[in-house]
């Protein structure tokens, strides 16, 4: 009897994990998979991460004691794990052409369109919706990039890919332009088994060409050194010596994604709201530069790029400004702003102003 039950009640949960799934990809997620909340394969990893202090200023990262890798201890209760992925890369946004152009801004391509969290949490809700019709016990919570979780092993353990030496998580049909988002659940579903550990071999494309060399070793990541890091977590001053190597990129950068091979399996997004607003794929520095904070405000509302705020917003343009050939018009307009701008953007302008006419 307890095996015909064991049995019967196997199959209704291989069941719904398949409806899940299926779900998922109707709610426009590219794959899905299920695993259980071990995660102690990647705890060490993420403790010497921090005792290096390669987390810079990202003090969350080290906080919630042992939550981000004991999942149950953030949700109680919670056995299994749903994660998903989503594809970001709009199609024809010039990328190359921006990137060799110093007059233009450079901002990486998940953040053209709409904030990713919103329309990532509102589809996970959606799904851990359906499956609440049909499990009555489940209890959930849903996460995109929102909560102490360890998103890419997550993902990596339940079959959706492998971290690479970049440490982004990549799929062998996919690429890398994706996001990631979570369910966690308290439904004791079948999981699915990890791909190989790593396809990435001998290549070495992203560690060469990051232009600040923050990968310092296979699969280790400096994030003080990240241009990402930098523009978009950092709310102080930029470190001059990082600054010339920062180039255009005003919000995130995309070159060790640009060079890994497996990027060429990588599909556009269907996603209209991911596509660019403002003109955001290609604009001009100093346009964005002569925005106001209302300008600012208007046109990253319900992007992703309003959480560094106008005085980042600022300091980053400026750096790409001094990067960029000499041109009296950027020295001008760099000069009309230092009465009216922070200490700390401030700062930026004049050493942008130094690199502009000493060139």
């Amino acid at each position: 009897m307890r095996v015909r039950i064991h049995t019967f009640i196997k199959k209704i949960m291989h069941n719904l994990a398949h409806d899940i799934k299926q779900w998922g990809l109707e709610l426009g997620f590219q794959q899905i998979g299920i695993t259980d909340t071990d995660l102690s394969q990647y705890e060490e990893k993420l403790q010497l991460w921090l005792a290096k202090k390669f987390h810079g200023a990202m003090d969350y990262m080290e906080k919630h004691g042992e939550k981000r890798t004991h999942p149950q201890q953030l949700i109680p209760g919670t056995i299994r794990i749903i994660s998903v992925r989503m594809d970001y890369l709009p199609p024809e946004t010039d990328i190359f052409d921006v990137l060799n152009n110093p007059r233009k801004a450079y901002i990486s391509r998940y953040a053209l369109g709409r904030d990713y969290h919103k329309l990532m949490r509102k589809r996970l809700q959606m799904l851990a919706e359906k499956i609440n019709q049909q499990a009555i016990s489940h209890g959930y919570r849903a996460f995109c990039d929102s909560a102490p979780v360890m998103e890419k092993p997550i993902a990596e353990k339940s079959g959706l890919g492998w971290i690479g030496k970049h440490t982004n998580l990549i799929n062998s049909k996919a690429g890398s332009w994706f996001f990631l988002g979570e369910i966690y659940t308290n439904i004791p579903l079948p999981v699915d088994g990890p791909k190989k550990q790593s396809h990435c071999g001998s290549c070495t494309a992203c560690i060469t060409v990051c232009p600040t060399q923050a990968i310092i070793a296979p699969y280790q990541l400096d994030a003080r050194r990240c241009i990402s890091y930098l523009t978009i977590e950092l709310r102080e001053s930029i470190p001059v010596e990082l600054r010339a190597l920062i180039g255009n990129r005003i919000y995130g950068c995309d070159d060790c994604q640009l060079v890994c091979p497996w990027n060429k399996f990588a599909k556009f997004t269907g996603e209209k709201d991911f596509y660019p607003r403002h003109n955001l794929h290609s604009p001009e520095l100093l346009m964005l530069f002569n925005w106001s904070e209302e300008e600012f405000l208007r046109k990253t509302e319900g992007s992703a790029i309003r959480r560094i705020g106008y005085d980042c917003w600022l300091r980053n343009i400026a750096v790409a400004l001094g990067n960029a050939p000499f041109d009296p018009v950027i020295v001008s307009v760099l000069q009309t702003r230092l009465l009216h701008v922070s200490e700390m953007v401030r700062e930026h302008i004049l050493w942008a102003i130094d690199k502009q006419i000493n060139k």
